[in-house]
């Protein structure tokens, strides 16, 4: 889908900019490895698990993280615009230079999350460590969340789920969207479009904690002077973008 061309600073600031074209792809990673949270135990606030996404290292033509997202959640692959996407692959072209990039567009696990507060039932929440979820057993449905994300990042279930082998629980009629691989985080593992993007030889994705001032990921933020989308919401998302 092609959109009319927009200014860059629009873009980051009020998320109308640059020409933007929504591809079925993904692709960044770096890594900062996750400490394996004892079973039983409860998400900690002392944690908040974030991704830095550096565009300099995403290549347009890859999407090596979206197709893990799609193999981890046993998505499939998307065949029509209402299927089921977590990760989504954008490329942007700044009207003034012509300078094009390409960044994976997902949950920005936001510290404020809009999803969260217009959820009637509970379903949209948000744990202690950062990580925004849906508990499938309360959403009803009503796609209020998918209407207040800024970031179009969560997707209907519009047809019956026939593959249950993935590691998140999905059902017809309901919403969803990235968990940033939760089920790995909890067991000190790297969510699944890092460990594809390393594996690719690239370092486009970083995980790790962002309350530790000196884990790999605040520290390569601060280097790189890494920004989020849309800051005039004030929502402190828990992905940020270098290189845009």
């Amino acid at each position: 889908m092609n959109l009319p061309p927009v200014d860059r600073r629009q873009f980051l600031t009020r998320g109308a900019a640059w020409t933007a074209a929504v591809t079925l792809a993904p692709g960044v990673l770096l890594y900062d490895m996750a400490r394996a949270r004892p079973a039983g135990e409860p998400a900690s606030s002392a944690v908040r698990w974030g991704m830095l996404v550096d565009v300099s290292q995403c290549d347009s033509g890859c999407d090596a993280c979206v197709q893990a997202c799609n193999r981890e959640q046993a998505l499939g692959t998307p065949t029509r615009p209402t299927d089921p996407q977590w990760m989504r692959k954008v490329q942007l072209e700044q009207n003034a230079t012509g300078r094009k990039v390409s960044l994976p567009m997902m949950c920005q696990h936001c510290a404020q999350p809009p999803c969260v507060d217009v959820c009637p039932t509970g379903a949209s929440f948000k744990r202690a460590d950062g990580i925004v979820l849906v508990d499938k057993h309360r959403c009803i449905g009503c796609r209020y969340c998918m209407m207040a994300c800024p970031y179009k990042a969560r997707s209907f279930v519009h047809a019956p789920v026939e593959d249950h082998s993935g590691a998140t629980p999905r059902g017809q009629g309901t919403v969803e969207s990235c968990t940033l691989c939760v089920h790995r985080v909890d067991q000190g593992e790297q969510p699944a479009c890092v460990q594809a993007c390393a594996k690719e030889g690239r370092q486009a994705l970083l995980f790790g904690d962002l309350n530790d001032p000196q884990s790999e990921i605040s520290q390569r933020m601060r280097a790189l002077n890494a920004i989020s989308l849309r800051p005039d919401l004030n929502l402190d998302p828990g992905v940020s973008y270098a290189g845009l």
